[in-house]
């Protein structure tokens, strides 16, 4: 296995829905593990195959304290695996001040004279993602509180000691007797008592680091999708994403391998229209309500919202008819067939309630491609009375064209998904997508 994930653990913190488009904190990735374990190699991989986005690299060397002269005098009994060694209320103040966007001093750290420069600094700027890395980054609760992503490299102990041993005799000009005494003295130590405990905290554990390229790219793959929904939701407030956690990633993997059965297919698909119908009924006007508990107390709560009806695209739409009947007790459903050809629309068939103009509505589609038979859609409900700013259009994924297309055009409207794809290929199909929907989930596929 290349790649463990932490149960329960999700990338937290970081959810392009809810922060406003004009400004967005950036990604910040922790990366600890032990000593030479690999954790600089793991960031140099991402940093070079995240090159077109802004990101920046904070060691936790850097915030190494300077040692006082009496702690010079006895620099070989001196402990820098420890937490004590490092300042961290300036790399909290760090972090805080990168994630408003403001621009940082860095110190640069002596690691041969153990002092911090008093006549240079690095000067870091805001960016769209922060690695920081470390041995012990983990250990600081608020540091931690901070990251979106938490990952762990692993080694080796004798690999991670022969890599210690060549890094600070060349590059820290010590001899190996003294790398020695003090691996086993304090370095073997921390990592027993401080280290290896914070690898509870992390979201991913990587395996012989480096060298552990496929677990790297199925990181860097998740940053990517993060990245480029977080620029589409700047650009649209009106897009709503999925909180994504391992749950919600696994049962996308499933739905997307072209061999699974069609039960499966369906059941996992179930699972997660399930999420995104209970998404978008969050963003339904509500009244607050006030009920008696069996204690007798008084529970102040909300009243759900009365009139409401769902439109289904045919076919692929009427797949999340059922979670929607499942959560909204004896909703009106409307259908709306439209006949597509390429990026071609035809309206062949609808039938929508009576007073569909007096409702909010819920748009059901599990894939939006070209936006082009979604735009059609939802033309036809403001036609019929529905304005736009009651429409909230519910898919499993979305291409950015056609989110770009639906957003623009309605820009009042709201869509929930739940990811983000690459987008469409020469024959407008979305990618990596999830092929014919409708065919898949309902068997009528040629397989």
């Amino acid at each position: 296995m290349v790649i463990e994930v932490s149960s329960g653990s999700h990338f937290s913190g970081w959810h392009p829905s809810t922060t406003s488009s004009s400004s967005h904190p950036p990604f910040i990735i922790g990366v600890a593990g032990g000593t030479a374990s690999g954790k600089t190699t793991v960031c140099d991989i991402i940093i070079q195959q995240l090159k077109d986005h802004r990101v920046v690299l904070l060691c936790q060397d850097s915030f190494y304290r300077g040692l006082t002269n009496d702690e010079l005098k006895r620099v070989h009994e001196y402990n820098f695996d420890h937490p004590n060694a490092f300042d961290t209320e300036q790399l909290v103040e760090t972090l805080d001040q990168l994630k408003s966007g403001q621009s940082v001093q860095i110190p640069i750290y002596d690691f041969k004279l153990h002092q911090r420069s008093t006549d240079r600094s690095r000067q870091v700027n805001g960016s769209d993602v922060i690695i920081m890395e470390g041995i012990l980054v983990f250990h600081e609760q608020r540091v931690r509180n901070m990251m979106n992503m938490k990952i762990f490299v692993d080694a080796d102990p004798d690999v991670r000691l022969a890599r210690r041993i060549k890094r600070d005799t060349v590059e820290r000009g010590r001899d190996v007797q003294s790398v020695l005494e003090q691996y086993a003295k304090f370095v073997k130590p921390a990592y027993e008592d401080f280290i290896l405990p914070s690898k509870k905290y992390a979201d991913i554990i990587i395996p012989r680091g480096g060298e552990n390229r496929v677990a790297i790219d199925l990181i860097v793959q998740h940053i990517r999708t993060k990245l480029g929904q977080h620029n589409l939701c700047k650009i649209y407030p009106n897009l709503n994403i999925l909180k994504s956690t391992f749950q919600t990633r696994g049962m996308h993997t499933l739905i997307r391998d072209r061999d699974i059965s069609k039960h499966d297919f369906a059941f996992y698909s179930d699972r997660l229209i399930r999420l995104v119908v209970e998404h978008g009924l969050g963003y339904l006007p509500f009244t607050e309500k006030q009920v008696i508990a069996p204690t007798g107390s008084i529970y102040t709560g909300v009243d759900f919202c009365k009139k409401l009806c769902g439109v289904s695209i045919v076919r692929s739409g009427e797949s999340m008819e059922n979670a929607l009947r499942a959560c909204c007790k004896g909703i009106k459903i409307g259908k709306i067939l439209i006949h597509r050809d390429g990026d071609e629309t035809q309206l062949i068939y609808e039938k929508l309630p009576r007073d569909i103009s007096e409702r909010h509505v819920l748009l059901m589609d599990p894939v939006l491609g070209t936006g082009n038979t979604a735009s059609e859609a939802i033309e036809l409900l403001k036609k019929k009375g529905v304005p736009e700013s009651q429409i909230i259009f519910l898919n499993l994924i979305s291409a950015p064209e056609g989110i770009q297309c639906v957003c623009k055009r309605f820009p009042h409207l709201k869509i929930v998904t739940s990811e983000i794809e690459e987008g469409l290929n020469d024959q407008f199909q979305v990618i990596p997508g999830l092929g014919e929907f409708g065919d898949r989930y309902f068997g009528t596929d040629d397989s």
